[in-house]
């Protein structure tokens, strides 16, 4: 009985910081979006910083999951641009998720775990994401689609890339007719591919391959 609490709370933290942002999260106002008391989130979470931590572990979680439940098939290419279009659904998707994982304005114990990835090889303590995604470059060097600059440093430059776009286009300078994914995103990813040692025309197919697919599935937009 005691976890089912603590996941109700853990989701009802989701819901208020989707809805009203991580400024408006309490422990007053998640335990009156549970009915209960404010002793019990206490008890779970002992304060307000352990809520927000709970509440990042989970949204990690889930964003990692979104990563890596795109399949792998024979062209890793193709399959890094549907990761990059997983990322960019997530991202759109759950906006204060997103902010809360990797924007400036942070609760200081979170920005606290953070790693420098040029030194470390890693982005943050929770890091399933980051390890993710350089899985994905190393399939691609591995492939012989792109020259081995070091995993972590290639995933930095690739995670650059994708933020600086999401975030740009949730700030809505890019419409919201996909827009950021088909004119800015998907072809700034062509080009650093090129210039990573990959084929124009090759990386074409496979960004050709992975959009059947995401047509498919709705989601090309």
């Amino acid at each position: 009985m005691s976890e089912e609490i603590r996941r109700q709370l853990v989701e009802a933290g989701i819901v208020i910081l989707e809805r009203d942002g991580v400024q408006a999260l309490s422990v007053r106002k998640l335990a009156a979006e549970v009915g209960t008391s404010t002793m019990v989130v206490y008890t779970h979470f002992g304060s307000m910083t352990g809520v927000v931590e709970a509440l990042s572990d989970e949204i990690f979680a889930r964003f990692g999951d979104a990563l890596a439940a795109v399949p792998h098939t024979d062209d890793p290419v193709a399959d890094f641009f549907s990761m990059g279009a997983a990322y960019r659904r997530f991202a759109l998707k759950n906006p204060q998720h997103y902010q809360l994982m990797f924007g400036t304005s942070v609760p200081a114990s979170l920005s606290s775990v953070r790693r420098d990835l040029t030194v470390t090889g890693h982005a943050t303590s929770r890091d399933a994401s980051f390890q993710t995604l350089c899985a994905s470059v190393r399939r691609m060097t591995e492939a012989g689609r792109i020259r081995n600059d070091g995993e972590a440093a290639v995933a930095g430059r690739i995670w650059s890339m994708c933020h600086g776009a999401v975030m740009l286009e949730m700030a809505g300078f890019f419409g919201a007719e996909g827009h950021g994914l088909r004119d800015i995103l998907s072809p700034l990813t062509v080009d650093f591919l090129v210039g990573m040692g990959d084929d124009r025309e090759r990386v074409d197919a496979s960004l050709a391959a992975a959009a059947a697919v995401l047509l498919a599935a709705g989601h090309l937009n």
